[in-house]
This record gives structure tokens, C-alpha cells and sequence, in this order.
């Protein structure tokens, strides 16, 4: 049994909350516009969420079926939100050209900017392996559901 308190819990997830919120702070004052490498580094954080989210529903869905579905669906649309701050990092201009965005597809393999600088691309298609394993292309389309919370 886990002696862990309530508030001892979790704590890098925590801080890792805090530091978002601090993000968000400071963004609120600046009111700069995004770069690439900021959209890389939310990236980073949407996709390791992603994956902690796919763990946890894996894991709950046997013992509690109902909560598990609702864990994936929660994976499903933020795998969502995730693919379009990779398709708005391809939006922006690149900081070696300094011309007008590139608007192409990915292409990790051909790496135009060298690494790591489009290390959000071999993220984004690691973490689509995942997705494309467990949803089928309508699962990512669907609108999100809606459903009475019963406590």
C-alpha cells in the first residue's frame, strides 16, 4: 500500500503544470509572437502527455472499462491538438531562411534545417505510430463526445 500523501504525489507532473502556468504568464505580458523552436518545445510536452494519457488507459481499462474508454478518447484529442502545433511549426518561417514559411509536408528524413531543429517531426511520427496502432482514421475525426458527469 502507497504511503505517499495527496500532496507528495506526482510531483514531477506537478511541476511540470507550474512551469506551464508560469509559461503562460509570462507570455500573457509579452505578447511576442510564437517561434518554431517554442512550438517544438510545446510539442515535446503535448506528445509526452499523449503518451502518459495512452499508458493510463491502458492500464485502467481492464479494471474500470468506462474510465479507460474515457482516458482514450482523452488521448485521441489531444493527438489532435498535438498534430496541429506540428502543422503550425510548418507554417512559420524558418529562423536559417528567414523567407516565407515552407508549407509542406513532413519530411524528417531530408532534414532541410539539420537536427535538432526538426526533431518535432521524428516526434510527431514516432508518436503517430502509437496512435495509428490503436485508432482508425475516423477515431481521429470524430467530434469530441459529450457526456453527463455523474459523481
Amino acid at each position: 500500500m502507497s504511503t505517499t500523501s495527496h500532496d507528495d504525489a506526482h510531483p514531477y507532473l506537478r511541476a511540470a503544470s507550474a512551469g506551464i502556468r508560469h509559461h503562460r504568464k509570462i507570455a500573457q505580458t509579452e505578447h511576442t509572437p510564437v517561434d518554431r523552436a517554442h512550438l517544438d518545445t510545446l510539442h515535446a510536452h503535448l506528445t509526452a502527455v499523449h503518451l502518459l494519457l495512452d499508458q493510463l488507459a491502458d492500464t485502467t481499462r481492464p479494471s474500470h472499462p468506462a474510465a479507460g474508454r474515457h482516458l482514450a478518447t482523452a488521448q485521441t484529442r489531444l493527438w489532435q491538438a498535438t498534430a496541429e502545433v506540428h502543422s503550425a511549426f510548418h507554417l512559420l518561417p524558418s529562423p536559417f531562411t528567414q523567407t516565407s514559411p515552407r508549407i509542406t509536408e513532413c519530411h524528417p528524413e531530408e532534414l532541410p534545417e539539420g537536427p535538432p531543429v526538426l526533431t518535432i517531426c521524428q516526434r510527431h511520427l514516432a508518436a503517430g505510430h502509437v496512435v495509428r496502432r490503436k485508432n482508425t482514421p475516423t477515431d481521429l475525426h470524430r467530434p469530441p463526445h459529450t457526456t453527463a458527469c455523474v459523481r
